[in-house]
């Protein structure tokens, strides 16, 4: 809570400094200055949106090269169509679509525009320099005018940059060491827990500390999501010092392994109700101990990374490792005993992966990947080109233009309100389209009260009006962190107060708090209609199709598994397959906030323990992945593949495969027939049967019994294989490497059977859900 707290006030002292700095140069300078700033409005936006989000110096310094870069895209074709046209004969919807034609230039792939910041950016800056263009008419100057709209948006920038260095710099790199701290303390403390689940008898207390694990687990994907807004930051603020950013990569890397690996721990202590006995001994209590100050110290030294000196570990502490993994010869007989291997296995992996900072090349090889570099992305670009989607920038251009027409009939001094919420809001994918537009309308209606009751309380005392946007920052800076609001929310919260408390001479505020809601509602309204133009499909009904496409990967990822080297594409498989499950939770996000109306309700609870199968497999055969490399490697050196017994484990594998993926195309091919083509054909989901499709399902295929025999044999195989390959006492250390990896192996194999029969049984309950009567 503490840190919550100085977190949340941190964030609201910076986001207040840098709307005073607008407040204060936009009202108290000459008149000379304050004519040139003449769009304060959009100052306190372009604040808001650099300095929001957990932001940094080096986020400023990135802010400023983005706004210019957006400022230079929009003001030279503003100038030029206003000299052409003359301000004085637009009209309502030649203004529509002078917005419309320039928003749709804004939005195509550009180079270096494909961030959000300058196509917003730029966007609301079209909004502001035609709408007040057209309010103005013969007024207009249409050089100055879009100058000095370019002049306002510097101000709020500068005031970004200020505010981040005042009274001492917010900077990235010191923000990375934090959550650094943080990451490593918490890696220790889930490890500490491990070590106490493996010898827990007590289940209550085994329950109790897998809940603390995952909230651990919780804390540690928010960890990392700050790291990576970080390290952007981090790029613009030591640029020029490139051994300090190549150290804080390296650390970067160093920490994902080893939360990997712990990823691994973790799996294996929740696939089973407790271990053997006979493998929990005071050995394996003194590996583990001697495991965990070796993963403390390789996390835990940035100062001789930083000095290039070599990440070491006491040499006593490796050799106790090193002999504690070694006493492992044996395959385990059963499958209760796999998930201490692959506990082991995956301890191998933090003792043993090479935590040395990548070797830094000549500038002879830097100057021919640079080259190369360079061609790649005018050949990037070319592609780009010819294969680009023009939906997005149609999308934007009819939303933009149909908000500032309807925006301008509503109230022509006004009618730039409607477009500017959809200009500073856009997005270049699918978002949760009924969810957003309620936020920013709720965020937008609570910060203009807010504002109103301000200026009724303060109508006389403008310095007291500014001072009392402070606890509303506060406010704000906690409600971005709620689920209720979110960013979306709180953004537009920030806005609504501020463009009233922190200007003048707009008239009664409460005027312009009800013409401002009313224009924010038709703008949103715009959004909403083209987006359901453009994207009629439900975000259920494109989860719905994502989940097919998901089981396809799926079995060629199993169906990649193999001990014959260069058989196997796995890697690429495997990230088909992350790729598509990413898609799918997206999509799973936006159904479950999506309202229902008319239709079926969305089965979020399937949903989501389909998410956590298809995760855990995608996690189980990294790990599997790893396994096959070494045991490819080994079966090469030793001229294993010639032998009769490994051929015979391979065929097991293949077995085990071939359930799996039978399941996995059958499950594809009701998925498609239920979700996408609606067809009547008589299917016994149990079976898995249908007129298309004969093969069976692993759950009525193999049952407990089954399962069970299948990797008994594979493990049996096992045994045959390690007793002839490494027969020599000599070779231990490389045998107990094996007997890790093929049991490892084989409890991926187990698991991945055991997550395909949940995901039958949650494709059971969605395909029922939606056909109660068949």
């Amino acid at each position: 809570m503490r840190g919550l707290w100085r977190e949340g006030l941190s964030s609201a002292f910076r986001t207040a400094l840098a709307c005073a700095i607008v407040g204060c140069l936009s009202l108290y300078t000459p008149p000379s200055v304050s004519a040139v700033i003449s769009f304060p409005a959009f100052s306190y936006v372009a604040a808001i949106l650099i300095i929001a989000n957990h932001a940094t110096l080096g986020d400023a310094l990135r802010g400023c090269c983005l706004a210019l870069y957006a400022t230079v895209q929009t003001m030279g074709p503003a100038i030029f169509s206003l000299w052409l046209i003359g301000p004085g004969r637009l009209s309502r919807l030649g203004t529509a679509g002078a917005v419309a034609v320039a928003a749709f230039v804004v939005v195509l792939p550009w180079p270096y525009s494909g961030d959000l910041m300058v196509k917003r950016l730029a966007l609301g800056q079209i909004v502001l320099v035609y709408v007040v263009a057209y309010d103005n008419g013969v007024h207009t100057d249409p050089v100055m005018h879009p100058l000095r709209l370019g002049a306002s948006t510097a101000l709020g920038v500068l005031a970004c940059v200020l505010a981040l260095l005042l009274p001492y710099p917010r900077l990235a790199c010191s923000q990375m060491k934090e959550s650094y701290k943080l990451l490593t303390k918490n890696m220790l403390t889930r490890l500490k827990i491990f070590k106490k689940l493996i010898s827990e008898e007590d289940k209550a207390n085994a329950i109790r500390l897998i809940s603390e694990v995952k909230f651990l687990r919780t804390k540690r994907t928010k960890l990392f999501s700050l790291i990576a807004l970080y390290q952007e930051g981090m790029k613009w603020e030591i640029v020029p010092f490139k051994n300090l950013k190549s150290h804080w990569l390296s650390l970067i890397e160093r920490v994902e392994e080893v939360d990997t690996n712990l990823r691994g721990m973790e799996l294996a202590l929740t696939c089973t109700n407790s271990f053997t006995n006979n493998i929990i001994n005071q050995d394996l209590k003194h590996g583990l101990n001697c495991l965990e100050e070796h993963v403390s110290l390789t996390i835990k030294q940035p100062k001789q990374g930083l000095r290039g000196a070599s990440l070491t570990v006491p040499e006593s502490n490796a050799k106790d490792i090193t002999l504690f993994l070694q006493s492992f010869q044996t395959i385990p007989t059963t499958h209760k005993e796999l998930p201490i291997f692959f506990f082991l296995f995956c301890a191998q992996l933090l003792h043993k992966k090479p935590f040395t900072q990548a070797p830094t090349s000549s500038h002879h090889s830097n100057r021919n990947e640079n080259s190369h570099k360079g061609k790649q992305k005018w050949a990037n670009l070319i592609a780009t080109l010819r294969n680009t989607n023009f939906i997005p920038p149609i999308k934007s251009s009819l939303s933009l233009g149909l908000a500032v027409f309807l925006g301008l009939v509503y109230s022509k001094e006004n009618g730039l309100w409607a477009g500017l919420p959809v200009a500073v809001s856009y997005v270049s994918g699918r978002e949760a389209t009924f969810r957003a537009a309620n936020l920013k309308a709720q965020g937008t209606v609570l910060g203009t009260v807010y504002g109103v009751l301000g200026c009724f309380l303060f109508e006389r005392f403008l310095p007291v009006r500014l001072l009392s946007l402070l606890p509303w920052f506060i406010f704000t800076s906690f409600l971005q962190r709620s689920k209720t609001y979110g960013p979306a929310g709180a953004i537009s919260a920030v806005i609504g107060a501020v463009l009233i408390l922190g200007r003048e001479n707009f008239g009664p505020p409460s005027e312009f708090a009800i013409a401002r809601i009313v224009e924010t509602f038709i703008g949103l309204s715009c959004s909403i209609f083209v987006d359901l133009i453009f994207g009629p499909k439900r975000a259920s009904t494109c989860a719905k199709r994502k989940l097919s496409q998901c089981l396809g990967p799926l079995g060629e990822s199993i169906g990649s598994l193999s001990l014959l080297a260069g058989e196997t594409d796995l890697g690429e498989n495997l990230k088909r397959l992350k790729t598509q499950v990413n898609e799918l939770k997206k999509l799973v996000v936006e159904a479950e906030v999506e309202p229902n109306f008319w239709f079926l309700p969305f089965n979020s609870v399937s949903y989501n323990k389909l998410l956590g199968s298809l995760s855990r497999v995608v996690e189980l055969l990294w790990f599997g992945e790893h396994a096959l490399k070494f045991l490819q490697q080994e079966f090469k050196r030793c001229g294993a593949y010639e032998k009769e017994d490994v051929n015979m484990l391979n065929g097991k594998l293949e077995h085990a495969k071939e359930l799996i993926c039978s399941s996995m195309k059958n499950l594809e091919e009701i998925s498609r027939m239920k979700f996408v083509e609606k067809k009547n054909n008589p299917c016994d989901l149990e079976a898995g049967k249908s007129s298309e499709c004969n093969t069976c399902m692993v759950s009525s295929g193999l049952g407990e019994d089954g399962i069970e025999e299948t990797i008994g044999c594979f493990l049996q195989v096992c045994r045959i294989v390690v007793d002839n390959l490494h027969g020599d006492e000599s070779e231990k250390e490389v045998k107990s490497q094996v007997v890790l990896s093929l049991s490892a192996l084989g409890f991926c194999l187990f698991s991945c059977i055991r997550e395909t029969i949940e995901i039958e049984e949650a494709i059971t309950e969605i395909v029922q859900w939606e056909n109660p009567s068949s």
